[in-house]
């Protein structure tokens, strides 16, 4: 057998709970382990390797000092993948972008809000190229061994274009507005195989938005289902506040 390429994952602020379903999928795909050399994996060793070809990273970058770690780790990665909604979207962590910054860190930290460092959250994609996406909150099982294969095979990975009402179709399911609750599903990319429609919870979005999302009917409908403006803002703040303020300051401009 030939070397392994080598494989190295890092953390920011996130929950690392990506990092621990990607636990999960080695489980049921060991076959991955023969065809990689993991070199640092804070989750599942104690190894600390700076020799890698490709990166996997979770997080959101939520300070200044974030992004000097970051770049070095584009410099030495080949590939640099971000490992779901945080790394991809900045995620939950972005909430506070909307939010007047220093009462947020009082609000937290009390008094001792200056000893934390700070700054608004913002995706990988904010400081350094990306190669790749795995989006979810967590990322699904399935598509990290998908993704894995492709880059693997010199390929890039693919991600469906079209939103989650597409695959609730195709799984026939109710939709959630008759069932008298509210989904983001028209306008979030598919691909988690509509997992929360089916298990009966609208769709939040952690996904993030499909190409030219219909955001005027998506409110629309949200508004025809009882939801006020402030609700909507909120319901679109869990996972999309990041790309909802890009739009926002698109449109401005």
């Amino acid at each position: 057998m030939g070397a392994r390429p080598k494989v190295a994952f890092f953390e920011f602020t996130s929950c690392e709970g990506c990092q621990l379903t990607v636990v999960d999928s080695l489980q049921t795909h060991p076959e991955l382990l023969d065809a990689v050399e993991i070199v640092r994996f804070r989750e599942a060793m104690s190894e600390k390797g700076d020799d890698y070809l490709i990166a996997f990273v979770e997080g959101s970058i939520s300070r200044a000092s974030d992004e000097a770690q970051l770049k070095q780790i584009r410099e030495r990665a080949a590939l640099v993948v971000a490992l779901g909604t945080c790394a991809h979207l900045g995620g939950i962590n972005t909430i506070r972008n909307r939010q007047e910054l220093q009462s947020v860190r009082r609000y937290v930290y009390g008094d001792k809000a200056d000893w934390y460092e700070t700054y608004p959250a913002r995706p990988l994609s904010a400081v350094v190229p990306i190669d790749a996406v795995i989006p979810g909150c967590p990322i699904d099982r399935g598509e990290f061994v998908a993704v894995v294969t492709a880059l693997l095979q010199g390929r890039k990975p693919w991600l469906p274009d079209y939103p989650v009402c597409v695959e609730c179709k195709l799984k026939e399911n109710v939709c959630v507005y008759q069932r008298k609750q509210t989904c983001l599903g028209p306008i979030t990319r598919a691909g988690c195989d509509a997992i929360c429609p089916t298990y009966g919870d609208g769709c939040e979005g952690c996904r993030g938005l499909i190409p030219n999302p219909n955001l005027s009917s998506m409110k629309n409908v949200l508004a025809e289902h009882g939801m006020t403006a402030d609700e909507t803002l909120a319901k679109t703040t869990l996972f999309l506040t990041y790309q909802m303020m890009e739009l926002e300051a698109g449109t401005d401009g």
